[in-house]
């Protein structure tokens, strides 16, 4: 390793990053274990039919967070919604996946293609058409995508954690899990067409096979699917790896590279590509993860070489400066605080982690990501949580351009994803409950012209009918708001709730809207 250490030049309103990075060069390279080409998904779907399952998730719970509380209590940049009704036009908006197969919680993951809309909970997954949202296949058990697959691990194997996206300069599907026995083996499938119920190239890669890969999350890039888990051993250990995206799409052999992110960091997440501008050539994949104090954002960079893996480097953290914020329930042994009505049970905030996605965009101009968590809210509300959310620029020397807590009076706010459209509109989702309103699902934006850091007033996708009274006080680990390549502007979020009160019998929603300004 060598030291790195370079200054972002000051500019008024931004926020620099203050550099403290090491590059580790010469990535661990895994050779895949097989690979071939599928049926056609529909017809492999009618070769398996989803399984009663036991009722939990195989489920590693983040460690005792190593994060250093600064700052005053307050949230400086606390912004109570005082902007008019989000400026947006709401499309289709439909029930998808409910509790059919008795797991809890729903990992909800969605994305939209060409003209299809595919949703992944856990184990299942629904492919609708996104004109009208009638469902075109389903629902399918995910492993249905490795049958007839020579890794029995990928084939027979259907543990959850999933990660489906569209690849839009390419055209194709991403599909994604890991199966959860030693060795412990990375499922990879991506369309042959723009047809989610098409045929797949399909890949299995080995894992570092003495930790557990927990919590994985993927992002497209020009040259690689980049992918982050945390490797549960005698320490939680995140790992960072890319997948070779071009001989992947080619159906040829391909590898895997992969560098660890080092025991004092946690849940990484790296950047996913929107819109039809790629990053400079040459840019390398950014990750973010929260940072060692209630100041910052850790940033990174893998530049990945698939000619010469010794010339492919993981260099960071470049730790940038954020308004503090303040960490709830972060006691280290119970992270279930955000109260519902009576008689549902408290639920799960995921404080701590950076949720999904790390959303990249080139605007022309300039490079911007987005990306959000949960924290205590400011003066003004006496709610336990509230939506933390960053834009970030010149992401080669990071600058922090805005920064805002959405929060409510009285409602919590959790579980956010959010991304933006190609005129740079920006569209948040996260669930929102109190003490007299069930869970419910909502989203808020902004456009260029609002004032830095400020959110429109919120949209209500749907309003919960119940609560969750026995589900081991957990709740979905992340939603998905993606933008739809065929127009560059239309959102398309999803996310649960619960329509009557039971112990686990959670639903889903998959909602699209567009900015009244984005043609």
């Amino acid at each position: 390793m060598k030291s790195l250490c370079g200054l972002a030049i000051l500019a008024s309103l931004l926020t620099t990053a203050v550099c403290a990075q090491t590059t580790q060069k010469g990535a661990r390279v895994y050779a895949e274990i097989t690979h071939d080409v599928s049926l056609p998904l529909r017809d492999m779907a009618k070769l398996v039919s989803p399984l009663q399952v036991k009722n939990r998730e195989i489920e590693n719970r983040h460690p005792k967070l190593n994060i250093r509380q600064t700052g005053n209590g307050d949230d400086v940049v606390a912004d109570n919604l005082t902007l008019p009704p989000v400026s947006t036009t709401n499309l289709l908006s439909f029930d998808a996946q409910a509790a059919d197969f008795g797991i809890i919680p729903p990992d909800t993951e969605g994305t939209v293609g060409a003209t299809q809309y595919v949703q992944w909970v856990n184990i299942v997954y629904d492919v609708y058409d996104k004109t009208t949202g009638s469902l075109v296949l389903g629902p399918i058990q995910a492993n249905a995508l490795w049958q007839g697959f020579s890794n029995k691990a990928c084939a027979n194997h259907n543990d959850g954690d999933p990660i489906v996206m569209y690849d839009k300069a390419a055209q194709r599907w991403f599909f994604a899990q890991t199966a959860f026995e030693t060795p412990y083996t990375i499922c990879i499938a991506v369309s042959t067409s723009n047809d989610a119920t098409g045929s797949y190239n399909r890949y299995a890669f080995p894992t570092n096979s003495t930790n557990f890969p927990d919590y994985p999350k993927w992002g497209v890039w020009p040259d690689g699917y980049y992918q982050s888990y945390n490797a549960y051993g005698s320490t939680v250990n995140p790992e960072v790896c890319a997948a070779d995206r071009l001989n992947i799409l080619a159906g040829n052999t391909a590898t895997i590279q992969c560098f660890a992110a080092g025991t004092r960091y946690f849940g990484l997440m790296p950047s996913d590509l929107d819109g039809n501008t790629p990053p400079p050539t040459g840019s390398p994949n950014y990750y973010v993860s929260l940072g060692n104090d209630t100041s910052h954002l850790n940033l990174w960079q893998f530049h990945v070489d698939f000619t010469n893996p010794t010339n492919s480097t993981f260099t960071g953290p470049v730790a940038l400066s954020v308004p503090a914020y303040t960490l709830i329930c972060a006691d280290g042994n119970n992270f279930a605080c955000i109260p519902q009505p009576s008689p549902g049970e408290k639920i799960d905030s995921l404080s701590g982690e950076i949720m999904y996605r790390f959303a990249y965009r080139n605007l022309g101009t300039y490079e911007s990501l987005l990306v959000s968590h949960v924290v205590k809210p400011g003066t003004g509300s006496k709610a336990t949580g509230a939506v933390r959310w960053y834009e970030i620029r010149s992401p080669k020397t990071p600058v922090l351009f805005q920064s805002g807590t959405i929060q409510n009076a009285a409602a919590s706010l959790w579980m956010s994803s959010l991304a933006q459209d190609k005129n740079g509109d920006i569209a948040i989702g996260y669930s929102a409950t109190s003490s007299t309103l069930d869970p419910s699902i909502y989203y808020s934006g902004r456009v260029p012209t609002d004032p830095v850091g400020k959110m429109e007033a919120p949209f209500q996708v749907v309003k919960g009918g119940g609560v969750q009274t026995s589900g081991g006080n957990r709740w979905g680990d992340y939603s998905a708001m993606q933008i739809d390549p065929a127009d560059d502007c239309t959102f398309w979020y999803t996310q649960e709730y619960y329509k009557t009160t039971s112990a686990s019998g959670w639903a889903t929603r998959i909602n699209s809207f567009k900015f009244k300004s984005c043609n």
